[in-house]
């Protein structure tokens, strides 16, 4: 689908656009259950990238502090109480520009544990060449997670550090590879709807579409250079939400950062849409999420359950 055919649809009657939506995700997808993942930062702060929403930038002062990467012990204990609260994928983030050798061996370690407990695994890891994606497929690894933010005439508008031509290259190492790729985008940063579009147009058209694709509403970092701006219309961010759904069927489209600044009602607008999947626990890397106990309580008045992982056998 090109850019015009997608505007037509984003700008529906916004009832036809969510009943359009729904409509497809029915057939899909059971529209009562949700995917549900845990994302647990491995490695912090300090990043030499510049990306204006990033708390982990030394290129900004946050407050956030640098932290070496969790031994494979630590990282384990995490995921096991991820899997007791009901997740049923463990990913794992590690802030810089791209992993060292010794980052992915223990990540490799790491992920054939996590398997053993009948959950699915996820890292993003920044840009990856081809040997690491090789590397992190053989340990098991299930997703690898490369959001491209924004549309590609924005982008650099955001990020300087590294273009949308190395997001782009990371995203077919991994293809290559064989592994299943997170990728999306976030909201509120200044991009028009123009450009929102334009990225689940890109998203789309990919030789595979993303299995996984997380929708972020921005959180304004004290200290980042986007700490101000315009709020985010939430008709429109429900607009992409349904929009994605529309554009990739069968897509798991995750509510991601932002949630824990959301009411009730929006992200209920959001599960009709098609949004299926949330980052489940008490923190997103650095920035606080949605309480287990608000999303436990929210999931019941909606008659929504956790989907449980089925790892299939070749």
């Amino acid at each position: 689908m090109d850019y015009k055919e997608a505007q037509e649809i984003f700008n529906l009657p916004f009832m036809e656009l969510l009943y359009k939506a729904h409509t497809i995700h029915k057939e899909n997808f059971n529209p009562n259950t949700l995917q549900t993942s845990t994302l647990l930062s491995v490695k912090t702060g300090a990043c030499s990238e510049n990306c204006s929403y990033c708390a982990q930038s030394a290129h900004y002062s946050t407050n956030t502090p640098k932290e070496n990467m969790l031994n494979k012990e630590q990282i384990i204990k995490y995921a096991k109480m991820a899997k007791d609260k009901g997740s049923s994928r463990f990913c794992m983030g590690a802030s810089g520009r791209s992993p060292s050798d010794k980052e992915v061996d223990t990540l490799c370690e790491v992920i054939g544990e996590i398997k053993k407990l009948g959950m699915e695994s996820c890292v993003t890891l920044g840009l990856l060449n081809e040997q690491h994606a090789k590397k992190l497929k053989d340990s098991g690894l299930d997703f690898y997670n490369h959001n491209i933010d924004t549309s590609k005439e924005y982008y650099s508008k955001v990020i300087t550090t590294r273009t949308f031509e190395d997001r782009l290259n990371t995203i077919k190492n991994v293809r290559d590879a064989g592994l299943k790729i997170c990728v999306g985008g976030i909201l509120g940063m200044g991009e028009s709807n123009e450009d929102r579009i334009n990225m689940l147009v890109l998203l789309s058209n990919l030789p595979t579409p993303p299995e996984s694709i997380p929708i972020n509403q921005l959180v304004r970092i004290p200290g980042t250079p986007l700490e101000d701006g315009e709020p985010l219309d939430c008709f429109d961010f429900v607009r992409i939400i349904a929009l994605a759904r529309i554009l990739m069927p069968q897509s798991y489209i995750r509510l991601s950062a932002g949630r824990a600044q959301m009411s009730d009602e929006l992200q209920a607008l959001c599960f009709f849409a098609g949004a299926n999947s949330v980052f489940y626990g008490d923190k997103l890397l650095t920035t606080n999420n949605s309480s287990p106990g608000r999303d436990d309580t929210l999931f019941n008045r909606l008659n929504l359950t956790k989907e449980i992982f089925v790892e299939m056998q070749a």
